[in-house]
């Protein structure tokens, strides 16, 4: 079989899965678990043996005319080289875990048939992303993405969260995705083709005419689907959804696509020393932002997902210094031991017996409950902390010395000042990363919150998943920098002595800083009794996320005792922590500035309709009705009025003639 073929058959075999899921999801209930999770993993082996065939030297291509357009072709094209072959690797793997995970962790939900039609259609969708040669099938993976978060995000819809939650990434990620679209027609239209090497050519030969402008629209579509600034509002609110989703569209799919496709196309970007420089610029925003954020949420996934935001932040820092190695890297990296913390969070959630908005401050004694969570999230919090050896840290390190190389100045496509906003705003991040992974392990692991009843043994099927991902999030870095940069563009990924010692001291300063203040707290607070437990109100087996995994057993409680006051984020951050916890009030800005205007122009264009249009149409109706009526009247049906009728309009006649005469 060719490496074409297999190829294809990567993103088709997710695809075949989730059709036939939704075929035999009611009729056939017994074939949903294994159509959900040998299609990702079929496709994870063909994967690797594309990975293998391709190797890191010379890229696949391969292309079948579409649709003529009249003016600029559409292909069906595969254009795989190194970034390619491994990132798609990445997506069946985390894939292939989630579905392996939900198989245990959604085993009493009713809907899990769609839930897992759904994941395999989000694979696929993000695997043709991935291996697509052709700008315009690139867009329908992207879009496909879009409504399968959708779905998925809502997949609680019985809860107002959920709906709103699934809503509002749909609408942010869209308002991004229209100048997007705008931008990949001009890019088409200036390079004369969407298949990408052909566009990469005209970049090589400057063929684009505006490439300020193209860059900048795509930037638009990118921060929304990758959660930059300023639309990243809508990831932290996507938590209402099951864990194992937040799970793939943070490790491998939806979020990671927008890095992906700058990284693909960074010639394009390079073109404009503008589009870096903002590229920089919302890179540096969206770390400090995310990172602050973070430090200040109570929900165990609320900061998970602005773990992932300024981890985003890190990938898109090291595109706008040129190094698309250093991003890709960390995107590897980071799918490993992201989904780790996501799948691991589920577990705490399933123990702590909380709602889906997952408190860390009411959460105590879960080390003794969930052994292998606590141990594989320990492991990844460590890498994302970028403590050495873990895989973060060599990911985090490459994107430091990329920075540092052009901020000292080394020569590269984008301006010396993007280089230093980078490297400033990745160690203060590094700082504030560490301190809100260690808050985030001492509030769940060793909270003094009140202790929820034990719900029992976790199924095995999620136990074995967290120690398969707690191995990359291990080993993955220190193995990967060696073999990495011959798959890429050949730049070295190795740490650099400076940063190395930089960034990880100001990781251990951190951590430091969080379990010092942690332990100033817990001097003061008084300790909240264990047991202080009341039952959680019967309702919809939707509206307690947990409640999802055991539908068919008691409800789980919620705590009544008060949370733990014990909080390190409180006075790290002081008065800054109100506004970080609430996000900057970055929804609040965007009501009074579009939600407002746009409820306004509504309310008013439906007056205009009601009150000035719709009479104008009652008038104009009116008149012949009124017309009507009076002829009405005149049809009596009695012969002897039309008769006289008749008589008096002959005489009336006569009359008239007869004037008409004596006056000539």
């Amino acid at each position: 079989m060719t490496t074409t073929t297999l190829a294809a058959l990567v993103p088709a075999l997710p695809f075949l899965g989730a059709v036939a899921g939704l075929l035999l999801g009611r009729t056939a209930p017994g074939f949903v678990r294994p159509l959900a999770v040998l299609p990702p993993l079929a496709a994870l082996v063909l994967a690797a043996l594309v990975a293998a065939r391709q190797g890191g030297g010379r890229a696949i291509d391969a292309y079948t005319l579409l649709t003529p357009t009249g003016s600029v072709p559409v292909d069906l094209a595969l254009h795989i080289d190194g970034f390619a072959a491994l990132v798609a690797i990445l997506v069946a793997f985390v894939a292939t875990c989630v579905q392996i995970y939900s198989t245990g962790y959604l085993r009493d939900d009713p809907r899990y048939p769609s839930y897992a039609a759904l994941v395999s259609l989000f694979t696929s969708a993000m695997l043709l992303v991935v291996y697509s040669g052709d700008l315009i099938v690139l867009l329908v993976g992207w879009e496909v993405m879009g409504i399968c978060s959708y779905f998925l995000v809502g997949h609680y819809w019985g809860t107002p969260e959920a709906r709103a939650a699934s809503l509002k990434a749909f609408l942010v990620t869209k308002l991004g995705d229209v100048p997007f679209l705008i931008g990949l027609f001009a890019l088409g239209t200036d390079a004369g083709s969407f298949r990408i090497t052909r566009v990469l050519g005209a970049v090589a030969s400057g063929g684009l005419d505006h490439p300020t402008l193209i860059a900048l629209l795509l930037l638009a579509g990118v921060a929304g689907k990758s959660a930059q600034f300023p639309l990243h509002t809508w990831l932290p609110d996507a938590m209402a959804g099951p864990t194992p989703v937040s799970a793939l569209i943070h490790a491998a799919t939806m979020v990671a696509a927008g890095v992906y496709f700058v990284a693909r196309l960074l010639p394009v970007f390079e073109a404009s020393a503008a589009a870096m420089t903002v590229l920089a610029v919302m890179a540096a925003v969206t770390m400090l932002g995310s990172g602050l954020a973070a430090l200040a949420q109570d929900d165990i996934k609320r900061v998970l997902a602005y773990s992932t935001i300024g981890q985003l932040g890190y990938m898109t820092g090291a595109l706008a210094v040129g190094d698309r190695g250093a991003a890709v890297f960390h995107l590897l990296a980071h799918g490993a031991f992201k989904a780790l913390l996501f799948l691991a969070a589920g577990a705490v959630i399933h123990a702590a017996g909380t709602n889906s908005l997952a408190a860390m401050s009411r959460m105590s004694h879960l080390r003794d409950r969930v052994p292998d969570a606590f141990w594989t999230m320990t492991v990844a919090l460590l890498a994302l902390a970028a403590i050495p050896p873990f895989s973060g840290f060599f990911s985090k390190e490459s994107v430091l010395g990329a920075a540092e190389r052009l901020a000292t100045g080394h020569p590269g496509p984008a301006p010396g000042a993007a280089g230093w906003i980078v490297l400033v705003a990745a160690l203060a991040t590094a700082l504030l990363t560490a301190a809100y992974a260690t808050r985030l392990w001492l509030l769940a692991f060793r909270g003094r919150g009140a202790e929820a009843p034990n719900h029992g043994r976790q199924p095995q099927t999620m136990t074995v998943v967290l120690w398969v991902l707690a191995v990359p999030s291990l080993a993955f870095g220190a193995l990967a920098y060696r073999a990495l940069p011959g798959w890429f563009d050949g730049r070295s990924l190795a740490p650099t002595l400076l940063t190395s010692i930089l960034g990880t001291g100001l990781a251990v300063v951190g951590g430091l800083l969080a379990y010092g203040a942690w332990q100033r707290a817990a001097a003061r607070a008084p300790r909240v009794p264990l047991g202080a437990v009341a039952a959680h109100p019967e309702g919809d087996a939707g509206l307690v996320e947990a409640e999802a995994i055991a539908a068919h057993e008691p409800a789980y409680g919620d705590i009544a005792g008060a949370p733990d006051p014990a909080d390190p984020g409180r006075l790290l951050l002081g008065p800054l922590y109100g506004p970080a916890a609430a996000g900057f009030h970055l929804d609040a800005v965007y009501s009074a500035l579009f939600v407002r205007p746009v409820l306004g122009a509504a309310s008013l264009v439906r007056f205009l309709d009601r009150e000035v249009v719709d009479t104008y149409v009652r008038g104009a109706a009116a008149l012949p009705r009124l017309l009507g009526a009076a002829v009405r009247r005149a049809q009596t049906g009695n012969v002897q009025t039309y008769v006289s009728a008749l008589l008096a309009g002959t005489v009336v006649l006569t009359v008239a003639v007869l004037l008409v005469a004596s006056g000539a």
